[in-house]
């Protein structure tokens, strides 16, 4: 994929979104997109490091991961699991087991859960009331969908300048 191809926002709707999730639809295939393009050649022995005091690319890609599980876990009406739990407690600690692969894998697979989700809703299911964590902060359906496709695209900004401040300081 070459740079002249337009940002998601501007490729027209996605089949089967409704269109209020459009927005939130392109954020997240955007995030995907970045999330490869920014980490393409990028040398996997740095996933852990953590220049300036700044967090890891390991740290975004497995908090992007993990708020968009989050997020459709509110969205449904639930309520987080240990899992889910024990998996935020493990984001951005250095873990030479996890590779850059599995954290892109794992990324796409959850945009594709969300995506898959928006599919089966209809504009009239999104001002529905939504819970969030433990104290039960009030949110809507949309409100949560789109703190994940907007978190997404924020923690993509700080993984590229990461990346970049990795590769000018290593002379990669």
């Amino acid at each position: 994929m070459d740079n002249s191809t337009p940002e998601y926002w501007l490729r027209g709707s996605i089949e089967d979104i409704p269109a209020l999730l459009q927005p939130a639809a392109h954020a997240l295939l955007q995030t995907k997109l970045e999330a490869h393009r920014y980490t393409e050649d990028f040398d996997e022995k740095f996933l852990w490091e953590t220049p300036f005091g700044r967090a890891s690319i390991g740290f975004h890609l497995q908090h992007i991961a993990g708020v968009i599980d989050r997020m459709l876990t509110y969205a449904q009406q639930k309520q987080l699991s240990e899992i889910q739990f024990n998996y935020l407690e493990a984001e951005g600690k250095a873990n030479s087991e996890i590779s850059l692969a599995i954290l892109l894998e794992h990324l796409d697979l959850k945009i594709d859960e969300a995506l898959n989700y928006f599919k089966q809703l209809k504009n009239t299911d999104l001002t529905e009331l939504r819970s969030v964590g433990r104290k039960q902060l009030p949110s809507t359906q949309i409100g949560v969908l789109f703190h994940a496709a907007e978190h997404s695209q924020r923690h993509i900004g700080q993984l590229f300048v990461t990346v970049s401040a990795l590769k000018t300081r290593l002379n990669l």
